[in-house]
């Protein structure tokens, strides 16, 4: 008769789980490019309620702006520290630290938000050429075409990723916190560059659509060149940095799969945070990276 072994049921637990996830991924990325697409359809044709939408917003809160000293010198600083180069740092240092530590998956995952972003903003700018605002009086200036805005763009797919991140060593209420954080980081940034004269509204909300376009197809293709490989390396993560005192505790809870040959080192549900234990914080990542199967035990 033939037994399957605990790693086996692991690995079509990951394939299942895979495969139902996906279509998730690709569904948001798809959207996300639609409607950046219909979006980019209406800017093209000069679409009269969307060219006087931007018109009001962008002159009502450049003069403000234009008005109030303190205020501009507050929204520079803010565009400022959320600008591409900061944002792409974050994410590189985010990328080294992962590939340090042995996640090489999550690593490149993470490097890539930042490389396809920033090839994704240039070809689109470069393809569509949008003027930016013109101003009298300027309070600020910016180089290169409008649509998208880099700056949106950048702060949107550094938030999602470092949400990303922090989720599966995140209990509920930091959870919350880190996504209002990045929503909020994120519509600041874009307020600043339409309230600056450098940018249209709808720049702004192209920048948006296309950060969410690159997050959900980069984790896509991650997925298919290495399926399952994010879900380890997020296991790997909690692994590699959970605290001692948890290491020392956890002998004392029993392991199901102790006698499947694989070795002791104990890892039950009061030492995993991603094996779905009420309670504890990192089981829905899953929901993020495909799964629950990667057990720091297993050879990838």
């Amino acid at each position: 008769m033939h037994l399957t072994s605990a790693p086996d049921r692991r690995a079509l637990r990951d394939r299942t789980t895979l495969l139902a996830r996906l279509p998730r991924y690709a569904t948001i990325a798809l959207g996300a490019l639609s409607l950046f697409g219909m979006l980019l359809a209406l800017v093209e044709g000069h679409w009269g309620p969307l060219a006087r939408l931007d018109q009001g917003w962008a002159t009502a809160l450049h003069d403000a702006a234009r008005r109030q000293t303190a205020w501009t010198a507050s929204l520079q600083t803010i565009t400022a520290l959320g600008g591409p180069l900061v944002m792409r740092t974050l994410l590189g240092l985010a990328a080294a630290w992962l590939w340090a530590i042995g996640a090489r998956t999550l690593a490149a995952w993470t490097a890539a938000q930042a490389l396809v972003g920033w090839g994704v903003e240039w070809l689109a700018k470069t393809a569509v050429d949008r003027p930016r605002p013109s101003w009298p009086d300027p309070v600020a200036h910016a180089a290169g075409p409008a649509f998208p805005s880099g700056h949106a763009m950048a702060a949107a797919i550094t938030a999602a990723t470092l949400v990303a991140l922090v989720w599966p060593r995140a209990d509920r209420a930091v959870r919350i916190v880190c996504c209002t954080l990045a929503t909020l980081s994120t519509l600041l940034v874009g307020f600043t560059r339409i309230a600056l004269g450098v940018h249209w509204p709808s720049d702004v909300l192209g920048g948006w659509f296309l950060a969410v376009a690159v997050v959900g197809g980069t984790t896509v293709v991650v997925e298919l060149w290495q399926p399952g490989a994010l879900s380890r390396d997020v296991r790997r993560v909690d692994w590699r940095t959970r605290p001692r005192v948890q290491s020392v505790l956890a002998p004392a809870v029993p392991f199901p799969d102790r006698h499947s040959g694989a070795p002791t080192e104990p890892y039950g549900p009061l030492a995993d945070p991603l094996g779905g234990t009420s309670g504890q914080p990192g089981g829905t990542f899953g929901e993020a990276f495909g799964g629950h199967g990667f057990d720091p035990r297993t050879p990838d």
